[in-house]
């Protein structure tokens, strides 16, 4: 997707029980051959290379292979000189930057895109909106037929052309809340508790020299605005367990950057907690499973961030969580403009991988692999479709955007 793009219908992957769309956003399927953001090589961002590269149409990875779509292929020089060290970065030469043939323009797309995020969310059974760069269109998701056909006819009436437009029938999306055992010091990918509910302790943090760890904002008393929620880990509400208190739950905004009409918005399901004096924490440290995808929760050792980045479609992305463990799957689109099921709420450009979730997962820590221990932070997990199938992040940027600077490793 693009930056500050498309939209979805869903809800926290977390705690508590919610009824939500589910979606599976479908793009050409990009493999797994790499395993990951390649370390130092930074996403390029799409809105640059639209201005930078005529006839721009998207970006992304197919099989591992940065692929652009160009309305003119005599364009290829531009492309190189503009991807040729992001190519560099991941072991492929300037010539290997796959061209396909692009029918629309990436700024027409944007501004199609607009019109239609805006006000998409007006129909019952939309589930996203999204510039999606995978296939050089505009994609809507939808519960049902009915939605598909007013979708159309909404692009219709908005002036954008039914080619530049794939509405797609997905499922809605729900919140989603061993690695469920008292761990100190304490890491990334922990059960946590508030209340009556449990979510996963997101990654730890420092800001403004303050010890903290993020986790998600409905991982809290109350979704944006800060009120002081207790957190223990693992689950008893005693002394001993007792690690943090909620401190910084930005509020929800309207009618502002993008927001869709009638919603209230953020970037990020992200909340900060400080911790509490006494209690001891590995900064940039995460509980590391036997292995991802094998649904074990014993904790085997320790993976350690070594850095921030962020991820295309096609990337490969992982989480760790109290409920499933460490799942990993290709990212399907970025960019999101989601919308949270059952609620008004709208989290703007968030990003979707096709990897397991499960209820209680919200706050997982997203990354991906850079070596050996070493991974790159990612974001913050929230949300997470009804299949268990695929899981919404908040990218990093968008969480510091909100939170502020955080050292994080």
């Amino acid at each position: 997707m693009r930056t500050l793009g498309a939209a979805v219908v869903l809800a926290g992957a977390g705690c508590r029980d919610a009824s939500s769309p589910p979606m599976t956003p479908t793009a050409p399927t990009a493999g797994a051959s790499r395993a990951g953001t390649a370390q130092g090589a930074q996403a390029p961002d799409l809105a640059t290379l639209a201005r930078t590269i005529p006839g721009f149409g998207g970006f992304y990875l197919d099989a591992g292979v940065p692929t652009v779509y160009l309305l003119d292929p005599a364009a290829r020089g531009a492309t190189e000189r503009a991807l040729g060290g992001y190519a560099a970065a991941r072991g492929f030469t300037p010539a290997q930057v796959r061209v396909l043939q692009g029918r629309y323009d990436y700024r027409d797309l944007d501004r199609w895109f607009q019109r239609i995020s805006y006000a998409a969310f007006s129909t019952p059974g939309v589930v996203y909106t999204d510039l999606d760069e995978a296939v050089n269109r505009v994609a809507v998701g939808v519960e049902h037929a009915a939605a598909a056909a007013s979708v159309r006819g909404l692009a219709a009436r908005l002036g954008i052309p039914a080619e530049a437009v794939v509405v797609r029938e997905v499922e809605p999306i729900g919140y989603a809340a061993t690695l469920q055992d008292r761990v100190r010091p304490v890491v990334a990918g922990l059960q946590i508790r508030f209340s009556n509910f449990l979510c996963t302790l997101g990654f730890n943090a420092v800001s403004g020299g303050q010890n903290s760890f993020v986790t998600a904002s409905h991982c809290t008393d109350r979704q944006g605005g800060t009120e002081g929620t207790l957190y223990y880990q693992p689950l008893n509400q005693v002394a001993n367990e007792f690690i943090g208190t909620e401190v910084d739950d930005p509020t929800y905004f309207r009618n502002a950057n993008g927001c869709p009409k009638g919603r209230k918005c953020r970037f990020s399901d992200a909340a900060r907690a400080a911790y509490t004096s006494g209690v001891t924490f590995t900064l940039g440290g995460i509980a590391q499973t036997s292995g991802p995808n094998n649904g074990s929760l014993t904790i085997t050792g320790t993976l350690s961030v070594t850095g921030e980045g962020t991820a295309v479609v096609g990337d490969v992305a992982n989480k760790i969580g109290r409920t499933t463990g460490w799942t990993q799957g290709t990212v399907s689109a970025t960019c999101v403009n989601t919308g949270v099921s059952g609620t008004n709420i709208v989290q703007l450009c968030q990003t979707f991988v096709d990897a397991g979730v499960g209820g209680g997962d919200s706050g997982s820590d997203v990354f991906a692999t850079a070596g050996g221990l070493n991974v790159t932070l990612l974001g913050i997990l929230w949300g997470g479709n009804s299949s268990g199938t695929l899981f919404v992040y908040s990218p990093i940027t968008n969480v510091e955007r909100e939170l502020g600077p955080l050292t994080t490793f």
